[in-house]
């Protein structure tokens, strides 16, 4: 109990001064639980409404992928300049400091690899994600996959559900098959089908036509995915493109961690997201950098 000596009755009332209602400030989450609204805040950066995640998590289904042989050696030195870290349990656990404060994207989901059919995957026990102080919880929802639709619909609305029941975001990541087309028109689908059935944000990749009407009928933020590796110039140009079309930030793993200056591009990505810098100069920041 509080020492009483010295007490002082309140009166800092702050009479004719109403307590202020502050609207939160990512789209579509305004009514969220305090819990999620605050992890969501540690992933996006609530000054510009942003974010800019580092994608590690390629091995649980590819393996050890070029730039991904040694995660200590090519992912932790990068952790400070990104604004969250996406990976697996597995890693996590092995080989990502513990005492690193970046939020944590978990993969939650795991299941088949690139050597039979993707995307039989199933969730995480809730306790695990906990356990690790995950920030938000990735699970991949596979749209127009005959074989994996259903299945992977249903992981989102059960990771949802206990998202919801401890406070814990859910990124919904579109998955992309052979049979499925990269246009507009399918990722308004996918992307609307994760946000409807819950998920606090979505990831999925950028398209060269009609991104500007994925975003919009998307009631919450969208990442995008860096996808294949390209060119440094070309992968800017994409994350500008993105975030210029209404993109709340980039997830990019392959065009950080397989550049040729990993650490430059880090911070060319950055300088494009939360300071609106254009593909060119951040290119240029790119090259100047050592």
């Amino acid at each position: 109990m509080a020492d009483m000596d010295g007490f002082k009755e309140a009166e800092a009332y702050g009479f004719g001064k109403p307590q202020e209602n502050t609207a939160f400030f990512l789209k579509g989450n305004e009514n969220r639980g305090w819990g999620v609204k605050n992890r969501l805040s540690r992933i996006f950066n609530p000054e510009t409404g942003r974010t800019v995640m580092l994608a590690c998590d390629h091995g649980f289904i590819m393996g050890p992928t070029s730039g991904l042989e040694r995660i200590d050696l090519t992912i932790n030195p990068l952790i400070e300049y990104a604004d969250c870290l996406m990976c697996t349990r597995g890693a996590l656990r092995s080989v990502i400091p513990p005492t690193m404060s970046k939020p944590v994207c978990l993969r939650a989901d795991g299941g088949t690899s690139i050597l039979t059919d993707l995307n039989l995957n199933r969730v995480y026990d809730i306790e695990d994600v906990i356990r690790v102080n995950a920030s938000a919880m990735a699970v991949m929802v596979a749209v127009g996959d005959k074989a994996s639709e259903q299945m992977t619909t249903h992981n989102l609305v059960h990771t949802v559900d206990m998202g919801e029941k401890y406070g814990i975001p859910v990124l919904g990541v579109t998955a992309v098959g052979k049979d499925m087309v990269r246009d507009a028109r399918y990722f308004r689908l996918a992307t609307r089908i994760c946000a409807e059935n819950g998920a606090s944000f979505v990831k999925t990749y950028y398209t060269e036509e009609g991104f500007e009407t994925v975003v919009a009928q998307c009631p919450v933020p969208i990442v995008i995915a860096g996808g294949k590796k390209l060119p440094e110039d070309k992968a800017l140009e994409l994350a500008y493109r993105a975030i210029q079309a209404g993109a709340a930030g980039v997830d990019m793993g392959r065009n950080v961690f397989q550049s040729e200056k990993p650490l430059a591009m880090m911070q060319a990505i950055s300088a494009v997201v939360h300071k609106g810098l254009s593909a060119k100069d951040a290119f240029e920041l790119y090259n100047d950098a050592k």
